[in-house]
């Protein structure tokens, strides 16, 4: 799991970062809200911590922008201010929770632990696109009236796209959140497994849907 803090404090934003590695997160840090909201639209995060008062663009305006362009990943605002109007304001712009601050570092890890299983439980059980059919419950995949016989790793790459259907998504976090390693230890695994998962759901069909964004990643949508 990866997880974004966008806090200006530098040595809270420290802080928060190596408890969050101590626990098995992977985490990033971000100290101003230009960056923080660039990180955000750009790269995979499973949640994202929020400090409300930034420079140059307040979590306010990252949040709303984020909502905005349709990104989904669930946001938990850190706050100094207790005011009722605000937790308010936060979770009508679309934040998942609200901490205040100070804050004991064990409540903050059960908050994202809760934001996460939410988050799980929330994952599409079917997924249509053209015409493609993702049923995860029973690990079905047609094409058509055709059934598309994967592999267990091949189905649990094609429903990551999916999931994330209309989202660039680097080879470094397919490989991720597919095998669980860090992508520097073999540079090929995602576009070798990405080959042979289009072998099957793209080449004997007239319209592509995994399509490669250079230098960037992979995108599964549907194209005219």
């Amino acid at each position: 799991m990866r997880i974004l803090i966008i806090e200006d404090s530098i040595r809270t934003a420290e802080y928060l970062k190596k408890g969050l590695t101590e626990n098995g997160f992977v985490a990033d840090a971000m100290h101003r809200g230009n960056d923080g909201l660039h990180c955000a639209l750009t790269i995979n995060y499973d949640l994202i911590i929020l400090d409300v008062m930034l420079p140059e663009l307040d979590g306010w305006s990252i949040l709303s922008e984020l909502r905005r362009q349709g990104q989904q990943t669930p946001v938990l605002l850190l706050t100094a201010c207790d005011k009722v109007q605000d937790r308010v304001r936060g979770l009508t712009l679309g934040a998942d929770d609200y901490l205040i601050k100070p804050f004991a570092f064990s409540e903050l890890l059960a908050r994202i632990h809760a934001i996460l299983k939410r988050g799980q439980v929330k994952e599409m059980e079917k997924i249509k696109i053209a015409d493609l059919e993702i049923d995860s419950a029973c690990h079905k995949v047609l094409r058509g009236d055709m059934l598309i016989d994967l592999t267990p790793k091949e189905f649990i790459l094609l429903n990551y796209l999916a999931q994330n259907k209309g989202r660039v998504l680097s080879r470094s976090t397919i490989a991720e959140h597919v095998w669980d390693i860090n992508f520097e230890s073999d540079r090929n695994i995602v576009d070798v497994a990405i080959l042979r998962l289009r072998a099957k759901v793209d080449d004997p069909f007239i319209k592509k849907l995994i399509h490669t964004v250079r230098g960037a990643g992979y995108v599964f949508e549907e194209r005219e």
